[in-house]
């Protein structure tokens, strides 16, 4: 990917030459595709360790570790993180893989405020969506079907020439925070199936925030400071919302301003085009 320089790209190459070398000793050996990937996997994570704490000292020089390759026909680009990077319930500042978005929902009142979920959707050959939610939340339901019916009715600005009628796509909602119910996710929804229909991953550190309605149009948004301050704590480096949410923001305060890149989106397109690596 990218993200790695010369000298990560030769201690990566020789890590796997080594690796490569004891495992498979005979050089008339065949290495099976799965096998070269785990090794390159395991070369970037050590090497990525390296530059963590390279970005320790010179984060204006190391700033981008966001390692990644590409393997086989497809091509899809996978990212590599380190185990102690990671937490269940925040945040990841790495891209997720296709199909797999971080959301915020607006929380259901009083006892429950903006939560955080993480969408999870995948794309195979047949029609329409399967939620894997047993039972499934009638409200993640709604915003499950709003975001179908959007993806079909503009499929052409969203998937190009791809056919989201010839696929069948499994969605599974993940919730991180006492609010289970997936109400106002129509937007993330939309965003996680478009991803996985095109095999391309959200960016890194990225949440989306939006409900849909079955016109097409995006929902105002009730409580935009308090989603802003949910999605910081929760490890958030972008939060993408809607343009209409703009004038609440200036109630922002200055540190939390200071510590987010709030994105904003005209219409499903747009956010579509600023959740998506390029």
């Amino acid at each position: 990917g990218g993200a790695l320089s010369g000298r990560d790209l030769t201690a990566v190459n020789k890590t796997v030459s080594a690796l490569l070398k004891l495992l498979y000793p005979d050089p008339n050996m065949a290495v099976p595709d799965d096998e070269l990937e785990t090794l390159v996997r395991a070369a970037l994570e050590v090497r990525r360790r390296v530059k963590e704490q390279q970005k320790r000292v010179f984060r204006s020089e190391f700033r981008n570790t966001h390692f990644s390759y590409a393997m086989g026909e497809d091509g899809i680009e996978r990212f590599v993180s380190t185990p102690e990077l990671r937490s269940e319930d925040a945040i990841d500042p790495d891209p997720l893989p296709p199909g797999q978005v971080w959301a915020m929902g607006p929380g259901g009142g009083a006892e429950a405020g903006p939560s955080l979920y993480r969408i999870e959707a995948a794309a195979g050959q047949g029609a329409g969506i399967r939620i894997l939610n047993a039972p499934t939340p009638p409200a993640f339901r709604e915003s499950a079907r709003y975001a179908e019916q959007n993806l079909y009715a503009r499929a052409r600005e969203l998937v190009g020439d791809r056919d989201p009628r010839a696929h069948d796509f499994s969605v599974q909602l993940r919730a991180m925070d006492n609010d289970r119910t997936g109400a106002g996710l129509g937007l993330p929804v939309l965003a996680a199936l478009c991803s996985a229909l095109l095999g391309k991953s959200t960016k890194g550190g990225l949440v989306a925030v939006g409900a849909l309605n079955l016109g097409g149009s995006v929902e105002p948004l009730a409580n935009a400071v308090g989603v802003v301050e949910a999605a910081v704590e929760k490890g958030a480096a972008v939060v993408l919302m809607p343009v209409s949410a703009r004038k609440q923001l200036f109630d922002l305060s200055d540190d939390m301003a200071t510590r987010v890149n709030v994105q904003f989106y005209s219409d499903t397109p747009d956010a579509l085009l600023k959740a998506l690596l390029e």
